[in-house]
């Protein structure tokens, strides 16, 4: 009688062991692995559609899920970013340098945090140009920059300046929220233009951006930007799984206020300690290796803080 706690005790390991490494070593069904190993030892990878969450706002205002269109229309661009592995990877990575930046702004100029990810499927975080020739972060062509007080000519660019680049943006944004009374119409038009937007809305009797029926892209636009939203908000969600230590970090710089000319960066970058390399690198803005400066104008430069 002594004994029986003892024999209980081991039954109960015995059959603990024997459940676990029954279920250990069972045999799983071919659709519980997302990776298989063929009979020649290669890896055979599978591929599920991700998830989409039930409710989702833009700036605030609700997306109708609830509409199977809509539903789609989100589901596709979750589907394509959250696969778009290296390229997707690479702006989680950005978003922790530029990120504060932008939201800096964006809060300063009054216009909703969301609007970030525009930026993000604008340009994935980069100084791009796209092939009609619109350049920068937020992708500003020629005109429509100068339009809104960005400096462009030979020597500076300021489509490539991110604060005053988002500060542009900004303006465009509120105007044509002002016009539409909605920031997801106002985001809509960033891509096919105020004119386009309204035109298309007045013709069709509708004003929401989910209700229209907008050219291809602007079709597929707010979708691809609440897809960053969501993506870039829950990673882990659709298999991103991103180390501090591997988010790039803000670059630590000092401001100068130049009011002269600099007829050679390359030997203004030596004076300050620099390199040509480095004052384009932090200044993309800079498109020409000497900047003239007109009396009474200004620029400040960003250079190494050390």
């Amino acid at each position: 009688m002594k004994n029986k706690p003892i024999i209980f005790f081991s039954l109960g390991v015995l059959l603990t062991a024997v459940v676990f490494t029954a279920y250990s070593f069972r045999e799983f069904d071919k659709g519980e692995e997302s990776v298989e190993v063929k009979k020649n030892r290669k890896l055979q990878y599978k591929w599920y559609v991700p998830d989409i969450p039930e409710q989702m706002t833009f700036a605030g205002e609700p997306v109708p899920l609830h509409k199977w269109e809509v539903a789609e229309g989100l589901e596709r661009e979750v589907l394509i970013n959250s696969y778009r592995h290296s390229s997707t990877m690479q702006i989680l990575r950005l978003s922790s340098r530029y990120f504060p930046v932008i939201e800096e702004r964006l809060k300063a100029n009054g216009v909703p945090d969301d609007f970030k990810y525009l930026c993000v499927a604008e340009s994935s975080l980069t100084n791009a140009t796209s092939p009609a020739g619109a350049k920068g972060f937020w992708q500003f062509m020629n005109s429509t920059a100068k339009r809104y007080n960005l400096e462009v000519y030979s020597e500076v660019d300021e489509r490539y300046h991110l604060e005053k680049a988002t500060d542009a943006a900004c303006k465009y944004l509120k105007e044509a929220y002002s016009r539409f009374g909605s920031w997801t119409a106002a985001a809509a038009s960033y891509n096919c233009g105020q004119a386009g937007f309204g035109n298309r809305a007045e013709s069709q009797q509708q004003d929401s951006y989910y209700d229209l029926m907008l050219p291809g892209e602007t079709m597929r636009y707010i979708y691809r930007i609440l897809a960053f939203k969501y993506i870039m908000t829950s990673p882990e969600a659709v298999g991103f799984n991103i180390l501090n230590q591997d988010k790039y970090q803000p670059v630590s710089t000092k401001s100068i206020t130049v009011t002269q000319t600099i007829p050679d960066l390359a030997a203004f970058a030596l004076y300050q300690g620099t390199t040509y390399k480095m004052v384009k690198i932090l200044n993309p803005w800079l498109r020409d290796d000497k900047l003239t400066i007109s009396q009474g104008n200004s620029y400040v430069i960003e250079l190494p803080a050390q």
